[in-house]
């Protein structure tokens, strides 16, 4: 098969177009012939991208997180799913991701693709809505008529947060810049802050919820704006616990996990027309150095996909 690889680590200079062993699958697996994959530029940088769960060195090793296909083979154990079934995933990052044209995959972290979707957008799904699913939902309880402020509002995550947010009843205030505001107010956020000019410090106070996606200044000013007994919650990298009790706030940083179910209903929601993912770019599957620059430069909006098979 034709798949984008790594021999060592590094940056998107590393990505090898090539011909690939096709993956072999195991109990539970199932092997998917990928249609489409999201990338996640940080993904290269990762422990995960270049070893297993127990730690050992995992190269050569395929990146891409979040892919969409159809079913080519399951192994015996596994029920539920078939060949030729259209499904989407997010993929355990321990393992070899989609930017190939098979992945094996745990068939239980496989769900129906919306219909309404072709594979190209199906793709950019999975990573970005479960992390502001798990994000809001379970691990903030968002509820209707909260207050919840987004950082990188129009980034993957950001695009899937004001939305989901917005259908949850909650008032959703985010930060970007200039250019997005009519974007994202089209999306539903009600408050859009331009960051460039103005410090949502400035603006915003008391929310019930900060969903960081920025990290670093941008969290670490996030603080003052939670009222107390709110959530912060960031996938930008690990907080300081001091921080959140000196402001009486819930601190929270997480990494996404595939989940099947959730997938099931985000691709309800997609097919009933409340929500949508943003894709900013799509290139072939051999053209992936190039992606993953651009993803690297920052401020994309939505998703970069790469497509695979036609």
């Amino acid at each position: 098969m034709k798949a984008v690889r790594l021999h060592t680590r590094g940056g998107p200079e590393r990505l090898i177009y090539e011909e690939a062993p096709t993956p072999t699958i195991g109990p539970g697996d199932a092997l998917v012939c990928v249609h489409a994959v999201a990338i996640t530029p940080t993904e290269l940088s990762w422990s995960a991208t270049y070893t297993t769960h127990d730690k050992t060195d995992r190269l050569p090793t395929v990146p891409g997180l979040e892919v969409s296909g159809l079913v080519e083979a399951v192994a015996p154990d596994v029920n539920g799913v078939a060949p030729g079934d259209a499904v989407y995933a997010l993929t355990d990052f321990w393992r070899d991701g989609g930017a190939a044209e098979f992945v094996a995959i745990r068939a239980a972290d496989l769900a129906p693709k919306p219909q309404s979707l072709d594979h190209v957008h199906a793709a950019a799904v999975p990573l970005s809505a479960l992390t502001a699913w798990q994000a809001l939902f379970d691990h903030a309880s968002l509820a209707s008529g909260q207050r919840v402020l987004i950082h990188g509002a129009a980034g993957g995550v950001g695009t899937f947060a004001v939305q989901l947010a917005r259908w949850r009843g909650a008032h959703v205030i985010g930060t970007a810049s200039a250019r997005n505001a009519a974007f994202l107010r089209g999306l539903g956020a009600d408050e859009v802050i331009d960051y460039t000019t103005t410090r949502f410090e400035d603006k915003v106070r008391d929310v019930n919820l900060v969903l960081d996606a920025v990290g670093g200044e941008t969290l670490d000013r996030s603080w003052g704006v939670v009222k107390r007994g709110g959530v912060l919650v960031t996938v930008a990298g690990p907080m300081h616990p001091e921080k959140a009790a000196a402001h009486g706030v819930r601190g929270v940083f997480f990494i996404v996990e595939p989940n099947s179910s959730q997938l099931t209903q985000i691709a309800q929601l997609i097919d009933a027309g409340s929500i949508r993912p943003i894709v900013e770019a799509v290139l072939p599957l051999a053209r992936a150095r190039e992606m993953y620059e651009q993803g690297l430069r920052g401020h994309t909006r939505g998703k970069l996909v790469l497509w695979v098979t036609e």
